[in-house]
């Protein structure tokens, strides 16, 4: 049976501007299929296990996951749900960041396409949401995995069509990197549903976006365009949906294309609060200075500069 249970796009739908509630509708097929009637269709056409899958990830049930040498692709997929975020997703997440802790590499986050149009994830399963309670709350489910992702070694890529609402969002900002296409519609309808945005988006969009736009998407319910989202900087390039995949690993591959070593001590160091600044600096640069690769990499870049121009 198909798993109709509303989830934070149908919220923020309902929610107008004037504060007034409309009758939930997907005529316009922004939702990708509706919250309490038909039925989505089958994501992708590929099947469930995507060639390239490592052994570790082949029994997930709400992950697509593969991989190459320097990063990993892993595809958001519950199309039935529109990609609400459950339980089962958030501990595979947990598995693949257990992955990438021990073995480093880049992730490229994604969504996945209903009825030929993409959704990257549209929240919580209000139905189950309703059912929590204050222990669970102080678990942090969404928050300690949006948290034990942002914290991973090498960068993360988010790319973004369609639905990245509530939990979608907060999920989004954990990443390092945030591309999108044009149907993109982000925000946080939290609060029109009696809760806060507790998994990251109430200290992070402070930070990402500034306080007064994310006061208006945190307690005012503002929803952004993509285009909105690109002015704010919330993601730095717009992409034709066919064309967002191929535009993340592009960016992998401008990543891919630093010393690793290097990259991952950005990272670290970025994060850094400004009190540990310019101590922890020097301190990473110091490390830095006795890798082999930056010998490597400083002689290469002399011995081209040696080579005579044509």
């Amino acid at each position: 049976m198909t798993d109709t249970n509303p989830t934070h796009d149908d919220a923020a739908r309902e929610h107008r501007a004037d504060g007034t509630t409309a009758a939930s509708s997907s005529a316009n097929g922004s939702a990708a299929g509706t919250a309490t009637g038909g039925s989505p269709s089958a994501a992708t056409p590929e099947g469930r296990t995507p060639a390239g899958t490592p052994a570790w990830a082949a029994d997930f049930e709400a992950l697509r996951v593969s991989q190459r040498p320097d990063r990993l692709h892993v595809a958001l997929d519950r199309p039935d749900v529109r990609n609400a975020i459950d339980q089962v997703m958030v501990d595979e997440l947990h598995t693949v960041c257990a992955h990438l802790e021990r073995e480093p590499k880049i992730m490229v986050l994604s969504g996945t396409r209903v009825n030929g149009k993409g959704i990257f994830a549209s929240g919580a399963d209000i139905a189950q949401l309703r059912e929590r309670r204050r222990e669970d709350a102080l678990r942090g489910v969404n928050s300690q995995i949006f948290d034990r992702i942002a914290k991973l070694p090498m960068p993360v890529v988010a790319a973004l069509d369609g639905y990245a609402l509530g939990g979608g969002a907060e999920l989004a900002w954990a990443a390092d990197f945030r591309i999108g296409t044009p149907r993109l519609k982000v925000g946080q309808p939290e609060t029109g549903l009696g809760i806060i945005a507790a998994a990251g988006a109430l200290w992070r969009l402070k930070e990402l976006a500034g306080e007064a736009l994310a006061k208006d998407i945190l307690m005012a319910g503002r929803i952004l365009s993509a285009d909105e989202a690109l002015q704010a900087r919330l993601i730095t390039e717009i992409h034709e949906p066919d064309e967002l995949l191929a535009a993340a690993d592009a960016l992998a591959d401008r990543i891919a294309a630093q010393d690793p070593l290097a990259v991952r001590i950005s990272k670290r160091v970025f994060a850094m609060p400004r009190e540990a600044h310019p101590h922890v600096d020097e301190l990473a640069q110091a490390v830095l200075f006795e890798s082999q690769a930056k010998f490597d990499r400083m002689q290469a870049f002399l011995d081209r500069k040696k080579e005579p121009t044509k």
